[in-house]
């Protein structure tokens, strides 16, 4: 049985001949989906060039089907009339399709599965209409963008509709669900059994180490972040922030330039560190020098993958109730929900946590078994069987280690 997944997401081959991708959270789900299958082919914007170290690839298993490298909607669509040759191509060779969504080539992919008569599930794993708000764009690019996410957004229920959907969230399942056509809520992640950490306790030492993993993106909420540490500072904590995470396009460069400005004009400049993108394999361990994990995100996520990864190690989280989050987190047992991503309510919920030794020790407790429960493993067998048993097509099984 040959899988074959389309995303955006940009791979690379690295000196070793291992794929590499910048972020290392889709290359784990690939890993994760890859022992249920003969062979896993990924159709993705292949670089010439690697970007930094990169998570490899780990199953022998995987291959490319390479398209030409596209930052998004903008050097996609040029390039359709080479992308699309190489897509029906990809899809000819495969048993089955996988799109990972919202991105570009899905709906193409899936259009030329249909005609071939390819069975398909997808994985909902963003909402671009929730996200328009905060898009920077004036005027034409405005327009462009509305028009963009309008096509995206349709494609994603046409495919919803017509094939076993999973979603990354309560809020995008209930979005897309139909009375006839259900969606299954899962929850993406990248964490195995063996990376949960046992720490009890954080903000023991000082300065408190705040610590936010995202794409720099105005999507993201991070332009408040300055002013977050300044009114922490403000309040008597002795506090530094680290960002880990990519700026995604010229939005996300202009989004780190103005992350800078706001923290020079507060003084606050020598206490955050954006430190870019880090492999996921060492990113673990960051997570677990740090303190307090502060995501202050907004609507149009399905569930980060990263809030897992801090409860994973151990850290207790502050971030907002927007999309599918309330459906992970529950306020005051496995973290703190916030209902507005502004610098005060953000840096007050810090506070909080630095204050009070009880709930931070509950929450981090917590934290560990929401963790437990959602560890890479179990959401692809969970996954896998959903798809053995709509779809009708024979998985292998995966070997369970007796280590």
């Amino acid at each position: 049985m040959k899988l074959g997944i389309v995303y955006h997401m940009p791979f690379w081959q690295g000196p070793d001949g291992r794929l590499r991708e910048i972020e290392g959270s889709f290359a784990r789900y690939v890993d994760s989906l890859a022992p249920y299958f003969d062979q896993v082919i990924l159709c993705v914007p292949v670089l010439t060039e690697g970007r930094g170290e990169g998570t490899p690839i780990r199953s022998p298993n995987v291959r490319l089907a390479p398209l030409p490298h596209f930052d998004g909607p903008v050097q996609f669509y040029p390039r359709l009339p080479v992308i699309l040759p190489a897509l029906a191509s990809f899809v000819r060779n495969i048993d089955l399709l996988h799109c990972r969504l919202p991105t570009p080539a899905a709906i193409f992919a899936f259009a030329f599965a249909r005609l071939l008569r390819r069975p398909a599930f997808v994985l909902i794993v963003g909402d671009l209409r929730a996200m328009l708000p905060a898009m920077p764009y004036r005027r034409i690019k405005k327009l462009l963008w509305r028009l963009y996410t309008e096509f995206e957004e349709r494609g994603v229920q046409h495919m919803a509709r017509r094939s076993l959907a999973f979603a990354n969230g309560a809020a995008l399942a209930a979005k897309h669900a139909r009375p006839d056509h259900p969606v299954v809520q899962t929850q993406t992640t990248t964490i195995s059994t063996d990376e949960i950490a046992a720490r009890e306790d954080t903000c023991i030492g000082q300065p408190i180490r705040l610590l936010t993993v995202s794409r720099i993106d105005p999507r993201k909420g991070l332009r408040v972040l300055p002013d977050v540490v300044r009114r922490v500072v403000a309040n008597g904590v002795d506090a530094t922030l680290d960002v880990v995470g990519p700026a995604v396009g010229a939005p996300g460069e202009d989004e780190r330039r103005a992350i800078e400005s706001a923290a020079c004009t507060m003084n606050v400049r020598d206490r955050i560190a954006l430190r870019g993108a880090i492999p996921l394999d060492r990113l673990m361990a960051i997570y677990r020098e740090h303190d307090v994990f502060v995501l202050p995100t907004l609507p149009g996520e399905g569930i980060p993958r990263v809030l897992l990864e801090a409860m994973a190690s151990g850290m207790p989280v502050v971030t907002t109730r927007v999309a599918g989050i309330p459906s992970l987190i529950t306020d005051g047992r496995n973290g703190l929900l916030v209902d507005s991503a502004d610098a005060a309510t953000v840096a007050d919920a810090i506070a909080r946590l630095v204050s009070d030794g009880p709930l931070r020790r509950r929450l981090i407790a917590s934290g560990y078994e929401t963790a437990r429960t959602f560890t890479l493993e179990a959401q692809a067998a969970r996954m896998m069987q959903g798809v053995a048993a709509q779809l009708g097509v024979v998985l292998r099984q995966p070997v369970v280690s007796s280590a």
